[in-house]
């Protein structure tokens, strides 16, 4: 049985400098994955190849069988592949609506004549798309609907506009999701809420995730297999108590060995 994501030998090299080296990886259809790591150790380069915004030196990125090297990011995401960003990116001066309507452009039919002329398939499929943002925004519950839905994105807190970039990558249908440090910033009552939510994206929702997270509570939390890179390789992966408790990790990352969940 062929994974969702599958990674071989990965490697990406900057000037004489390994970012990733001989890096394998897989992910199957409905899991959680959670990689770790030192600042440095390689972790947002290996999300960067994933979605074609760098070009990996040697290695394949398998998606669904088909080899994605070469891929422009909007190619990516047609072919199901999301992600949010560490440092959130938003169209601050759009509507919180019209971000997650705007990200759904990957899955539209109708051109831009359709568009000028102002037909009724433009029309229809506008309203689809409108419907599709406000499902995708009460996911998030009151926070980000009903008179939020006019207001620009510049006027959320730091955690809304986090919840609004993952609205986005849910709004492009996509089949796997890259989460790239979903709680850093929040506050412990945000982070536990964030987390619950990560689970609730694959439970209600049906995506397979991949998320990189510095926070151990959430990663032992949503995380079905957890992958430790350090130096651009792959340090350790198994399960959240494997990887935390394996002397290679605890010496190059952790520091010391993390209390099981309660």
């Amino acid at each position: 049985m062929s994974h969702l994501l599958e990674i071989d030998s990965l490697s990406v090299t900057f000037g004489g400098l390994h970012a990733l080296k001989d890096l394998d990886f897989h992910v199957d259809e409905g899991e959680i994955v959670g990689v770790i790591g030192p600042n440095g150790a390689g972790k947002t380069t290996f999300f960067n190849m994933i979605s074609g915004m760098v070009t990996p030196t040697s290695g394949d990125i398998r998606f669904e069988g088909e080899s994605l090297v070469g891929f422009d990011p909007n190619q990516v995401t047609q072919r199901g592949i999301a992600r949010t960003f560490q440092n959130v990116r938003l169209f601050a001066n759009m509507t919180i609506l019209e971000n997650v309507m705007v990200s759904q452009h990957c899955r539209t039919k109708q051109g831009i004549w359709g568009s000028l002329l102002n037909t009724s398939g433009f029309r229809k499929e506008e309203q689809e798309i409108r419907e599709h943002a406000e499902k995708v925004l009460g996911f998030f519950g009151s926070r980000l609907v009903g008179f939020r839905l006019e207001q620009p994105a510049s006027v959320l807190s730091y955690a809304n506009r986090r919840r609004l970039e993952i609205a986005r990558a849910m709004a492009t249908s996509p089949k796997l999701i890259l989460l790239d440090e979903p709680v850093a910033g929040m506050n412990p009552k945000e982070s536990v809420e964030l987390t619950e939510l990560i689970g609730k994206l694959r439970s209600e929702w049906g995506f397979t995730i991949v998320l990189i997270e510095h926070d151990m509570n959430v990663v032992r939390d949503v995380s079905d297999r957890v992958v430790c890179l350090d130096h651009g390789e792959t340090l350790a992966q198994g399960s959240f108590e494997e990887v935390s408790n394996d002397p290679a990790v605890i010496e190059a990352y952790l520091g010391r060995p993390l209390e099981k969940k309660a």
